[in-house]
């Protein structure tokens, strides 16, 4: 401030008086005054001059800003050098006028220069010094307060500190024991040790023992500032300090209790302004009070609960703002580290907050809320035990006694108990379920009255407690207390008063409504559609579904029960989108754990099993077991409210796949289950596009789950040969503790292990798989449609088609023999998965083919079959063949073939069933003709099959039949059809076929083995000769047995070995070891010269010699009926020209007409009845024999 401010005394005087040069000289102050006087008499005179009065108070700021110093001082140094009455009242009504002033004119640093100058002056913060003008000031203090409170503002801090400071001086004027006997920290020894030791006990007796010290501290009060409110200051203290003490208390009671008391009182006279400043200050010395340990008061604090409880009429947005300022300070003293403080301030708060349930609270306010989170907060930072049991107490204590008025404040009451559910102590956790208990039993009506959110701080504390760890019968009780609420929940009870309003109201607007009629009915379900619902289900049922991953099996079990249980008996009430919510957010969570919680780790050792992926879940078969329930409910939930969730398809059957997905067995396996009971409930429901969805999911899940072998391929072999090394140290046993344990090698070997361990599970899951599939289709086969049917048949086809790739890559088998001792495979390794998924395939078509679905094309479906068929005997021929080791001759023709091993003999066994299968296939192929379209592809393969050797003779027969039922009926002979000698030669064809065969069997099977055989499978050897002979219509015997010789001379040197018959028997089902035998008698029986071979001649002269013995026995009268029962399709013992034009059209005579069949029958037909009996037919076969 400069100087012309400080001096403004000089300005004033300037205006009445003149400059120094221009004045006359005054002798003496009366002069001077004499001549102001006359000269405002002369102005005052001059007609010209004007009076203004002020108006505007404005004015009065510039002023005091000019002259508020020099008041200051003059107000202040009379007061403190002057004892005298008059002065003092003086200088006390000048200090009051000046707050006044200043403080009505807002002007803060002026203001609280004089409040706190007269503050200083009541002498409270040394009380040893106080005299009577310190009295008097300290009234002048309180009659400020008085008058202008609303106007002090910050200057409150001054004001009510003093009055503090008198209530304590007051206190041991009383004799009172001091706050600081409840409330002080306990003190150590060193502390005490160091107290000042007082000789003045006998002054003070009438305080009593113990409040020596508290005395003494008054009386060592330093400077205004540095005193404090409940600090001591340092100094020693004399006799005579002590009694001024005395006598200065005495003087105190001047100054009544109730003129304090008053300035708190008046407190709701104050303006909405004032208060909240008021408010403010009355914290900040509290605040004060309580800062000392070991002088602590609560005086303060006890005025705010005063105050609170007197302003707590005021408007609800005034009473907000000074709740705002007194919540802060109740949440910083209930944390204060000294207890009993803390509790003092919790017990106050519960004082204040039981007044303040008296009072009703407004509708749409949540006040109640806000007043309670004191107890919130504390209750969650304080680390007092104490406190938070003290807190628990006070708020049952507001629940069961004020009920009734309980409003918005029901959730900060559940969020205390919430935290207490949390709580590290037992007892704390027990008490507050306990009142939570009673509470929902006795007053749950009144938790949901008019907050419906209420609810869901409800099910939140619930839900809290069910995660107590220290009792589980608090988490069984929580656990039913959610079905209760569920049960709440769904009765339509939440906050039903205010919606029957909103009812009533609708109806009296618009009463002639058609709706009218249905609102009863839609009252139940209206709730259903609304968005809150969502918000007061999904608590309690996402609380619920977070139980399911408690490690206590009692609290899964319970919450799973509950919470499916509530979806069942109230899943009606839902809409589709609060389903959608439920399964995202409640239901699928359920598994994300299971689902992401294994992953190939490699770290299983060499004797672990399928089973042994490493992951959490190896070790918790409690969650399989919950897993594999939850799974089913929620299975059976979708298919009971399949209605209203049928859109939800896709993402069920996307956690379905998930599980397969997996690379563990036993979870996909919990996966596949599932999908198979969600196929046997709801698969009659689906509709042709739900029905493609599903084999679409089994689709993803078939190609997302084949084996891979790769990384064992390629991977390098470190295991392997540290164990055979270690193997041939021990004598062919393996020690695993000598394995070595080279950190670079540690990684590969885990990583071997990890793959090895993949492919197993991965394996097992698709035979699981393809067997899932095949349950389904048998359950549901009548349902599918060729379309989806068919997207089945890729599925599985990939399957199967990717097994055999492992299976027939060598490399691979070699490898995985080489570490048999770790992956435990058979050889091949997916055998039988590749075998059961053909056969699955094969099932597929032939029932399309069979059934002709919907959507169904003859073209397609053959196509498929034939494909298929083709892939299956090109497999096992390539099979059979890769088993063969072969010796060759100098020219390079075969000459030697080493019979199969046992293990390769064992997997041909093991593939005939298939491939007896395709064989069968083939053959219904036949009734539309298709076999005969694709006779050129599957010929040589048949031709392959003869000459293959066999694990078994399943294919043998099966092969035999075959030829003899259908392909004999195929061959093409492009025969010259015309005339009448058309019949004539096709029947001809026949005969000599068939008679060539039987006469070569009777020659070379003399011995009674082979009589044996040939009368138990005539039609194999038949069969086995059909596909030999193009034509025989067109041939002589001589040609017809040529072709013979030359097909069993298999290297073409012109001569038949007993090697080269030992293969033909072996071919025609001979048993090994006595075919070498039976060739040998054979080839020595026939050769003439003695060369040990059978050349063409010995061949032919046997042959005919065989058949001019034969002529008009009973073998070729056999041959002819064989011959007639193929024209005789019906079996009635005559040939028509429609039998006839088949056999003709199965021959490749595609242009014969049934009219140029009846022509030849007519020249065949003897008695004219337009058939040919086998008289007719054994009179023109004996014409045109051979």
């Amino acid at each position: 401030m400069n100087s012309n401010r400080i001096l403004g005394l000089d300005s004033i005087l300037n205006i009445v008086i003149r400059k120094r040069g221009e004045e006359k000289h005054m002798e003496s102050s009366d002069d001077l005054m004499r001549h102001m006087q006359e000269q405002f008499k002369e102005k005052a005179r001059k007609s010209e001059s004007v009076y203004y009065a002020a108006t505007d108070v404005v004015i009065l700021r510039f002023m005091i800003e000019v002259c508020w110093a020099p008041m200051l001082a003059a107000f202040s140094v009379p007061l403190d050098q002057s004892d005298e009455e008059l002065v003092i009242a003086q200088c006390l009504d000048g200090f009051r006028y000046a707050i006044h002033v200043t403080a009505v004119m807002s002007m803060k640093t002026h203001r609280d220069a004089f409040v706190t100058s007269l503050a200083k002056f009541t002498s409270l913060h040394s009380p040893a010094d106080i005299k009577q003008k310190n009295i008097d000031a300290i009234k002048a203090i309180i009659t400020i307060a008085d008058e202008d409170g609303n106007y002090l503002q910050e200057a409150w801090e001054h004001i009510l500190t003093c009055v503090s400071r008198f209530e304590h001086l007051h206190l041991l004027g009383e004799g009172a024991p001091p706050d600081a006997t409840f409330f002080a920290v306990p003190q150590t020894e060193l502390e005490k040790s160091r107290q000042v030791k007082s000789n003045v006990l006998p002054v003070l007796k009438k305080k009593g023992p113990g409040k020596i010290q508290y005395a003494a501290a008054a009386v060592r009060r330093g400077s205004y500032d540095s005193a404090g409110i409940g600090g001591n200051a340092s100094g020693g203290l004399t006799s005579e300090q002590m009694n001024n003490l005395v006598s200065n208390l005495n003087m105190l009671e001047q100054v009544g209790s109730a003129e304090m008391n008053r300035i708190f009182t008046r407190s709701q006279k104050l303006n909405s302004e004032a208060i909240i400043d008021f408010v403010k200050a009355l914290c900040k010395v509290s605040m004060e009070e309580l800062r000392s340990t070991s002088d602590p008061r609560v005086f303060s604090i006890t005025k705010i609960v005063e105050i609170a409880h007197y302003n707590m009429n005021r408007i609800r947005l005034v009473w907000s703002s000074i709740w705002h300022v007194l919540s802060d300070f109740f949440v910083t003293i209930g944390s204060s580290e000294n207890l009993s403080i803390a509790i003092f301030a919790m017990d106050s708060l519960r004082q204040l907050s039981m007044k303040f349930l008296d009072r009703e609270e407004l509708a749409n306010y949540n006040f109640q809320n806000e007043f309670m989170k004191p107890f919130v907060i504390v209750m969650r930072k304080s680390g007092a035990v104490e406190i938070r049991e003290l807190i628990i107490r006070c708020v049952s204590q507001m629940v069961l006694s004020r009920v009734n008025n309980v409003k918005s404040g029901w959730k900060s009451m559940f969020m205390v108990f919430t935290t207490a559910a949390y709580d590290d102590h037992k007892n704390i956790v027990l008490l507050a379920f306990e009142i939570i208990e009673k509470i929902i039993r006795d007053y749950f009506p009144y938790i949901t009255e008019t907050e419906t959110t209420t609810f869901t701080d409800c099910v939140n504390c619930l839900i809290a407690f069910t995660n107590s760890r220290f009792n589980k019968d608090i988490s069984l009780n929580a656990i039913a207390f959610l079905r209760f609420c569920a049960q709440k929940l769904a009765e339509g009870d939440l906050g039903s008063s205010s919606r029957n309003k909103d009812k009533d109201a609708s109806r009296k607007i618009s009463p002639s409504s058609p709706q009218k009629g249905k609102d009863r009915k839609q009252d139940y379900g209206e709730l259903a559609d609304k968005e809150d619902h969502l918000y007061f289900w999904f608590p309690l049922l996402a609380g619920l579904s977070e139980l399911s991953f408690d490690p206590r099996p009692e609290i899964r079990k319970g919450a799973l029960q509950v919470l499916f249980d509530t979806l069942r008996n109230h899943g009606h009430l839902f809409s589709l989108p609060l389903w959608e919510r439920v399964f995202e957010s409640v239901l699928f969570p359920i598994f994300d754990y299971v689902r992401h919680a294994i992953d190939p780790s490699g770290e299983n050792s060499p004797g672990q099993g399928t089973d042994s992926d490493t992951g959490e879940l190896d070790q918790d078969a409690w969650l399989y077991e919950t897993c594999t329930l939850a799974l089913q409910l929620v299975v059976d939930l979708f298919v009971k409210f399949y209605g209203t969730v049928n859109p939800l398809l896709r993402k069920v059957l996307m956690l379905l796949v998930s599980f397969i997905k997996r690379p563990h067995q036993s979870l996909a396996g919990i996966g596949i289950a599932a999908f198979v009971r969600l196929m046997s409930n709801a698969a009659d429901l689906f509709s042709d596009d739900k029905w493609l969805e599903v084999v679409l999911s089994l689709k993803e899940a078939a190609n997302t789950t084949l084996p891979d072998f790769s990384s064992i391929l390629n991977g390098d072999t470190v295991v392997r040969s540290q164990e055979e090394g270690l193997t041939r140290e021990n004598g062919g046993e393996v020690d695993a503790s000598r394995m070595p344990d080279d950190d670079s090698e540690s990684p590969r070997r885990h990583s071997l292990y990890a793959a090895i361990s993949d492919a197993k599970c991965r394996a097992a899951v698709q035979l699981l798989l393809i067997q899932a599939v095949m349950e389904i289709y048998n359950m549901y086969r009548g349902q599918l449609s060729a379309t989806n049917t068919l997207v089945l048949y890729d599925a599985v086809h990939s399957v199967a088609f990717h097994a055999h790739e492992i299976n027939s890559n060598a490399t691979l088998r070699s490898k995985l023999q080489e570490l048999v001792s770790i992956t435990q495979m058979q050889d091949p390794p997916l055998l039988r998965l590749e075998n059961e998924s053909y056969q699955i395939c094969l099932t597929f078509l032939q029932n399309l083919a069979m059934d002709r679905p919907p959507s169904y094309e003859e073209a397609e479906v053959e196509t498929y079959l034939v494909d298929l068929c083709q892939e299956v005997l090109e497999f096992y021929i390539a099979t059979a063949h890769t088993g063969q080791i072969s010796e060759s001759s100098l020219g390079g023709q075969l000459k030697w073939l080493i019979p199969l091993g046992s293990g390769k003999r064992r997997e041909l066994a093991a593939r005939a069933p298939l491939v007896v299968a395709t064989l069968q296939a083939i053959c219904s192929l036949e009734e539309n003709l298709s076999f005969e379209k694709n006779l050129t592809r599957f010929f040589p393969l048949l031709s392959s099959l003869i000459s293959c050797e066999h694990g078994s003779n399943e294919v043998q027969i099966a092969l035999s039949e075959m030829l003899s039922s259908s392909v004999l009926l195929k061959l093409n002979t492009s025969l010259p059809l015309s005339g009448s000698t058309m019949l004539p030669e096709s029947f001809s064809c026949f005969s000599s076929l068939h008679k060539i065969s039987t006469k070569f069997l009777q020659q070379i099977t003399a011995l009674k083995q082979v009589q044996t055989w040939k009368r138990r499978k005539p039609k194999r050897l038949f069969s086995d000769f059909n596909w030999l002979i193009p034509s025989f219509a067109a041939m002589g015997a001589s040609t017809q047995m040529k072709h013979v010789f030359k097909f069993i001379d298999a290297n073409g040197d012109g001569k038949i070995s007993p090697v080269e018959l030992s293969e033909l028997l072996l071919s025609l089902g001979h048993s090994k070891a006595m075919a070498a035998k039976e060739a040998e008698g054979i080839v020595r029986d026939m050769d003439c010269d003695g060369d040990g071979l059978i050349d063409i001649d010995e061949f032919m002269k046997v042959m005919n010699s065989s058949d001019h013995g034969e002529a008009g026995n009973n073998g070729e009268e056999g041959d002819l009926i064989n011959a007639f029962r193929i024209f005789d399709s019906d079996k009635d013992g005559f040939i028509s020209a429609k039998e006839l034009q088949r056999v003709l059209i199965s021959l490749g005579c595609d242009k014969c007409s049934l009219r140029e069949c009846r022509r030849m029958i007519r020249g065949v037909d003897k008695d004219g009845d337009g058939f040919v009996d086998f008289q007719e037919f054994r009179s023109m076969m004996t014409a045109h024999s051979c």
